[in-house]
Parts: C-alpha cells; structure tokens; sequence
C-alpha cells in the first residue's frame, strides 16, 4: 500500500512538473508583444540601465524580459503636463533608449517597420518599439510630430491625466475641471490625428476623455489603439472604457491592450488605497514638499511599504476577467497586452514582474482559449494592428 501510494505520489508531481513545462514551452514559443512599459522613466528617475539586473529595483530588465518571453516591447516616452520643455525630454528618452539598444546590439534592436519587427523577433532580439504617453509632447506643432515619428514613435497617446490644447483628458473630462475649453478635440486636434493616419501612427485613445474618444473614432481612418487600458463594467474608474466604448473599438478594428495596474482591474484597490494613505498622511506631505511629484511619492510609499500593499494586491483571474469581458463583447481579436510595467504602483498577485508574463498564458489555457487565440492575444493582434497603420505609408 505505502509502495502504491509513493508511486502515485510521484506519478502526478511528474504529470504537474510536465504541464508546467508545456505552457512555459509554448509561451516562449509565442510572439509576446506588450505595448506599454514605462522603464524609460525609471531609469532616469533611478539612474539605472536596462542591461543591469534590476530585480527588486524595477519591474523590468532585459534578461527578465527574456525569461518572462517578451519579444516586443513599446517604451513609453512620458512626460506630465508640468514639464518645462516637454519635446526636447521626450527627446531626451528616446536617446535613452537609442543608447540603451546601441551598447546591447546583440541582444535588441529599435524596430520602426513591421518587417524590421519581425526581423528582429527572427533573431532574437528584443523588437524595441516607441510610443509617445501625452500629446503635449509635441508642443501644438505638426513638423514636432513628424520629428518623433521619424525617431520611431508608432503611436501617440492623445492625451495623459493633463488634457493639452487640442484635446481632453479623461481625468479631466470626467471630474469637470475644464474652465474654458470643450470636450474633445478641437480643429487642430483633428489635424493632429488625420496626420497620424498619413504618416501611419496609430492613434492611441488610452487616457483621453469620452468625448476626444468619440471624436477620434468618428474621424479616423485607420483602426485606433488603447495601449494600457481596462474595462469600466468590471472596475468603475475615470481610465476605465465603458462597454460602447470597447463595440466601437471592435467595430473600427482597433485592439485594446489590458492594463495590469491593480487600481483599474479591481474596484476595491481605491478604497485600499484611500486607507493606506490616510495612514502615511504625514509622510505623504512631507515628501511632497520636498518637490517631489504626487506620483513618484506613491510610487515610493507603496514600495517602503510593501507588506501592506501586498494585502491589497487582485489576483491575476481578475486581469483575465477583464480580458474576457473584452472577447465577450468584441472577440479575440481585439484585445492585448498593455502592462503599464514600471509606471504602475500596485500589481496583481503573481505577476510582480516581467518574468511573470507565462502565468497569464497559463490562466488564458486554463479558461479554455485555444491556442491560437492566446497567441494572438499575446502579440498578434498588436502586430496585426502596427502592420494595418503602417499600410499604404
């Protein structure tokens, strides 16, 4: 009997170490593209290179992306709306980066292309993307636009949490503190957006208030990206899309790329966090005054204090629920991954960092999705959409 039982017993932790092997076998296998990392502000902020292992620092590296299976990744280039000369720190992100693929030549590459992307993946290589997070970063003026993009920004994110001349945010939108301008976009806003459609930059409506959303989707051209974005009927935030929201993304062919951030996924983490800050109240103020901005001051809070934001963590089954309610309304084939890696102060359980990206493989296979949706899920559907912009230009 006890020899049975032995042998059963090492039957089925062979049978489990198996099939942990097969997912991680067929994530790696995948094209994973995630379409929002913010490490290029970290590493500033920090003084820190993506080719240093930074485990316990950042969300990201590149020996973790690789582990964790990402082949594409888009860094975000970000500045908030209070920077003096916000063009020339894009600009001064985006030699970051160009330094950052310059000493790792080996390992990845800026891609620009869809084929360049996938000559990269070919070998490799890390497919470095550029995504531009605030249209005030080009300064109300369209030959700056043309400059990024000639740099190797693919898209631009209209708007950040600050709304700029031309159009509303969705904090702003939705906590009425515009005073003299109107919602949406104003007529230098729809040229900014016929121009994106010209040059082949996708339009990314993540951040922007309802009404520049719709503005945008009654104007363009080509189908939109949501870079980092989740779903308003599972967690009731300003960034959230509502359900005619995410049907028209479907109808218009745009994909919307799921963000990890724990405040947007779960609709309890707000109150957590009022809590938590009540709690460090005069910490919080005390930091502020020292010039730092609110939210480097979260950011910093929440990693001191890490065992108790850990207790206020989701679990990742409710990032999959928003991925879900996506392909329930809009199918498949319209939803990716954006995770808001090193911009976000709070993840889901089990998915601290980038090596972490095969657990949600492994929830996609365990909640019945084939694998050729997961595939596209991971990557497919972003790719589909960068080669669909990039047509005809």
């Amino acid at each position: 009997m006890i020899k049975y039982l032995v042998v059963t017993l090492v039957s089925a932790v062979a049978l489990n170490v198996g099939a942990a092997q097969k997912f991680k076998r067929f994530h790696q296998r995948s094209v994973v593209a995630d379409a929002h990392n913010d490490f290029l502000t970290e590493a500033l902020t920090k003084n820190v290179s993506i080719d240093q292992n930074l485990e316990g620092v950042t969300h990201s590296d590149l020996q973790r992306m690789k582990k964790g299976g990402v082949d594409v990744q888009v860094f975000s280039i970000w500045c908030d709306g209070l920077q003096l000369a916000p063009f020339a720190y894009a600009n001064r992100q985006i030699d970051t980066l160009y330094a950052f693929a310059s000493r790792n030549a080996a390992r990845m590459s800026i891609v620009k292309t869809p084929a360049e992307l996938k000559g990269a993946v070919r070998q490799k290589k890390l497919a470095a993307m550029i995504g531009v997070e605030g249209g005030h970063m080009i300064e109300n003026d369209l030959v700056k636009l043309d400059s990024l993009y000639n740099r190797g920004a693919r898209y631009l994110t209209l708007t950040w949490n600050n709304s700029n001349a031309w159009a509303t945010s969705a904090m702003e939108e939705s906590s009425d503190t515009l005073l003299h301008q109107p919602k949406g976009l104003s007529d230098f806003g729809r040229q900014v957006v016929q121009h994106m459609n010209q040059l082949g930059m996708m339009v990314d409506l993540s951040h922007v208030g309802e009404q520049t959303f719709w503005d945008v989707i009654r104007l363009t051209s080509k189908p939109v990206i949501l870079s980092h974005s989740d779903c308003f009927f599972l967690c009731p935030v300003f960034r959230n899309v509502t359900d005619e929201q995410v049907l028209a993304v479907g109808k218009n062919g745009g994909v919307i790329n799921v963000n990890f951030f724990s405040g947007f996924l779960d609709s309890n983490f707000s109150k957590y966090q009022q809590v938590f800050m009540q709690k460090h109240q005069t910490e919080n103020d005390s930091l502020q005054k020292t010039g730092l901005k609110p939210t480097m001051v979260l950011k910093g809070l929440f990693e001191k204090y890490a065992a108790e934001i850990e207790l206020m963590r989701p679990p990742l089954s409710m990032l999959l629920d928003h991925i879900d309610h996506i392909v329930k309304l809009i199918g498949v084939d319209h939803v990716g991954m954006g995770s808001d890696f090193d911009g976000v102060s709070s993840l889901p359980q089990e998915l601290g960092d980038v090596t972490r990206y095969p657990l949600i493989t492994k929830g996609l296979l365990a909640r019945g999705y084939s694998k050729k949706d997961v595939r596209k899920i991971l990557g497919g559907n972003f790719i589909r959409l960068f080669r669909e912009n990039s047509a005809n230009n």
